[in-house]
């Protein structure tokens, strides 16, 4: 059960290009989604569960139909990428896949330092499109920021939380031989290089209220 409120849009994101280091298509894809998920879990932010993915059909585009594909063997597996596509919908025989998202629970910690584990805690995606193999990484919860969501500093929370994702950040960029381009800021949050930007405070300390956004 989520024990966080979840912002509708990204807190923040990060993007890879991994056009010069990687490429393209579905195994080269699923082979960047292991290592990136690899370092996630080693910092207690994803333990991949499931992939999401969508289909396209070439020159005609999405086909509104998205593939939920339990991980009963780790990404990994060279029969991974076979299990993929035998799950291409039967009344599309030339779809191709779609950005891969790779979903599962992550643990953040409280201000007390108890740790808790949180649905899609942080979101991992990759395409394998022909053209360029791209990744990004996103949040949507304020626990990477100084300021929770009804603005109030929450230090303790920032302190035990934000160093574990700057440090994700830090390995996956040397993983994946290429520094991440942070996202477009939202109404929610703005990325900075490796991590959540602090907005600006008002006199009395506090940040702004987003819980009418929520």
């Amino acid at each position: 059960m989520s024990t966080l409120m979840r912002a509708p849009r990204e807190c923040g994101s990060w993007f890879w290009d991994l056009e010069d280091t990687s490429e393209p298509g579905l195994d080269s894809a699923l082979a960047v989604a292991h290592r990136m998920a690899d370092v996630l879990e080693r910092h207690g932010l994803l333990t991949p569960h499931r992939l999401e993915y969508g289909w396209y059909v070439l020159d005609s585009g999405g086909i509104d139909i998205t593939t939920t594909l339990a991980l009963t063997v780790p990404l990994s597996d060279s029969r991974l990428a076979g299990r993929v596509l035998q799950s291409r919908p039967v009344g599309f025989p030339n779809a191709e896949v779609d950005d891969i998202h790779v979903v599962g629970p992550g643990t953040w910690i409280d201000g007390k330092g108890e740790p808790h584990r949180e649905p899609r805690l942080v979101e991992l995606s990759v395409s394998p499109a022909p053209v360029s193999l791209t990744a990004e990484l996103s949040v949507h919860h304020d626990v990477w920021g100084w300021f929770d969501f009804a603005g109030k500093p929450h230090p303790e929370v920032y302190q035990r939380n934000a160093p574990r994702l700057t440090t994700a950040l830090q390995e996956l960029n040397t993983v994946l031989g290429v520094n991440a381009e942070p996202g477009e800021a939202t109404h929610f949050g703005f990325a900075t290089d490796l991590g959540i930007g602090t907005p600006d405070a008002y006199d009395d300390g506090s940040g702004p209220d987003l819980t009418y956004k929520l």
